[in-house]
C-alpha cells in the first residue's frame, strides 16, 4: 500500500518539525508539505496533492478555518484533522462545519497523533478526550428533538449511542460512556447502520451530522 501524504500547517516552526519527525517515523505516512499560513497551506495543497492535512486555527492573516474550507472546496477528498491551542466549543462546532474529520488538543502524546492519524484516513473521525465529552455535551443539549425527526425508526439508546459515534467515540469509550458492554454497542451499531442503510461508520457519522448530531 502507497503511503498516506500528509500536509502540516502551523505558524510554529519548530512545533511544524518536531510533528513531521513524528509523522515520518510512521512508515504508513510521508509528509510532503509544510505551510506556515492559511495561503501558503492552500497553495500547498494545490501543490503537493495530500490525502490528510494537520491543521493549526490559529494562523496569521486568515484562519485554519478558512483554510480547511478553501483546500475541502478543492478537493474534497482531502481529510483534515485539526490540532490546536483552541479548547472552546466555537472552535470545535466550526472547525467540524468546516468539514474538519477530527480535533486535537495540542500537547497530545506521538501515540495519540498516529492513532488519530490513522483513523481519519481511514475515513473514521477522531477528537481528544476532553473534546469529545465538550462536543457530547452540546449534542445532547441541542440535537436529539432534530435527531429523532430526522431518524424516526431508531430507538432512544440508537440515538444515544449515534450522537456518541458522531462526536468521535470509538466503541469502547462508548460502552463505557453508557455503562454497556462493547458487544452491545456493537450491536447497536449494527442495527443503525442497518436501519440509515449505511455501509460504515463514516457514512453514518455523516448521516448525523446532516442530522444535528456530532457539532453541526
Amino acid at each position: 500500500m502507497s503511503q498516506w501524504r500528509v500536509l502540516l500547517v502551523d505558524d510554529h516552526p519548530l512545533f511544524r518539525e518536531g510533528l513531521a519527525a513524528a509523522v515520518n517515523l510512521d512508515d504508513a505516512f510521508t509528509v510532503v508539505g509544510q505551510a506556515a499560513c492559511a495561503d501558503g497551506a492552500m497553495a500547498e495543497a494545490v501543490r503537493t496533492g495530500p490525502d490528510l492535512v494537520m491543521m493549526d486555527l490559529a494562523l496569521p492573516g486568515r484562519s485554519g478555518l478558512e483554510a480547511t474550507r478553501r483546500i475541502l472546496c478543492d478537493r474534497p477528498e482531502t481529510r483534515v484533522l485539526v490540532m490546536t491551542m483552541s479548547e472552546d466549543d466555537d472552535s470545535l462546532l466550526a472547525a467540524l462545519r468546516a468539514g474538519a474529520r477530527g480535533y486535537l488538543l495540542k500537547g497530545a502524546g506521538r501515540d495519540e497523533i498516529l492513532r488519530a492519524l490513522h483513523t481519519v484516513a481511514r475515513g473514521g473521525a477522531v477528537f481528544s478526550p476532553r473534546m469529545a465529552e465538550r462536543l457530547g455535551a452540546l449534542v445532547g443539549a441541542s440535537g436529539s428533538a432534530s435527531a429523532k425527526e430526522a431518524f424516526p425508526t431508531l430507538t432512544a439508546r440508537e440515538l444515544e449511542v449515534l450522537d456518541l459515534l458522531a462526536a468521535g467515540l470509538g466503541y469502547r469509550q462508548i460502552a463505557q460512556r453508557l455503562v454497556v458492554t462493547d458487544k452491545t454497542v456493537r450491536n447497536h451499531v449494527g442495527s443503525i447502520f442497518a436501519k440509515l442503510q449505511v455501509r460504515d461508520r463514516a457514512q453514518a457519522i455523516v448521516r448525523a451530522r446532516q442530522a444535528g448530531l456530532g457539532g453541526e
